[in-house]
């Protein structure tokens, strides 16, 4: 095939061998399957800001840190640098998220690096050497799907403990092999700690996963794991081992509405004694 003009400077540089085919193209990058020596690997081709259909991507990028306060600025002041910064750190996001994911005990593709906007990584494959199938091509039995389930809700956590939340985890973002499911796409992966949008995000997470397994074990469609995973997290007890019920009590303790009140009153009270002293030096705000 005719070697895409992206590829061409990994090809020079002995970096890959050869251009296979296209494997497929998506919402941020087309993504082809390349050869380096004997090996069969993945290339994806991030595309340009302008042609990307990511939608609403300033909520996933808010809280990334950029280390160098030079770029922080220009990426802030949206200067031509500053663009091509932010679209740099958004290109090396999932790389960074796939080596600390591997590191977490995620199932991720291996990383190989990521080279002016083409993440090379690991080729997904079946126990017969072709393309592994993404989840929601995949049926199984009610027993199959809660021990997938379950590993997948670690994944989550121990996502989380790593400081991630995915963000756009659903059945078409994650492959499935012999040795069980294997998470995918992760430039838009959120910093938990440092987004405001990373619970509901976990949320949304947790719920396309559970809504698909729950298709073959129903059950599963009453667990809490997010609910669970997330007070964990906010309580600061939570760890990668930990062991997930699927289940969360609800604080259904009434809450002391009269000591709410004293409270605002006594505020009040002292607001208004700040502003008689003030009105009585002459200063009143």
């Amino acid at each position: 095939m005719k070697i895409p003009k992206r590829l061409q400077p990994l090809i020079d540089d002995g970096l890959i061998d050869e251009v296979i085919h296209p494997l497929m193209s998506g919402k941020e990058a087309d993504v082809f399957v390349v050869r380096r020596g004997s090996d069969l690997r993945c290339a994806k081709v991030y595309k340009e800001a302008v042609k990307r259909s990511f939608k609403k991507a300033f909520r996933y990028t808010e809280g990334r840190k950029v280390r160098n306060s030079r770029r922080a600025r220009a990426m802030q002041r949206g200067s031509r640098f500053g663009r091509k910064q932010q679209e740099r750190t958004w290109q090396n996001a999932e790389l960074d998220a796939l080596y600390k994911l591997t590191e977490a005990g995620v199932r991720v593709p291996q990383p190989y690096g990521c080279f002016d906007g083409v993440l090379l990584m690991e080729l997904i494959t079946d126990e017969d050497g072709e393309i592994a199938p993404r989840l929601n091509d995949v049926t199984m039995s009610a027993d199959q799907a809660r021990e997938d389930h379950a590993l997948m809700m670690r994944f989550v956590l121990r996502m989380l403990c790593a400081g991630l939340v995915h963000g756009d985890l659903s059945e078409f973002n994650v492959l499935v092999n012999e040795e069980g499911p294997v998470v995918i796409d992760l430039p838009q992966a959120v910093d938990a700690a440092g987004n405001n949008n990373a619970q509901p995000m976990l949320e949304r997470d947790v719920k396309n996963m559970t809504d698909y397994y729950g298709l073959f074990a129903p059950e599963l469609l009453e667990s809490q794991y997010a609910r669970e995973i997330w007070t964990l997290f906010e309580e600061g007890t939570l760890h990668p081992d930990h062991h997930l019920t699927g289940q969360c009590e609800l604080n259904m303790q009434a809450a002391d509405t009269d000591a709410v009140m004293q409270e605002i009153r006594a505020v009040l009270v002292e607001e208004n004694r700040r502003r008689e002293r003030l009105k009585d030096l002459g200063r009143e705000d």
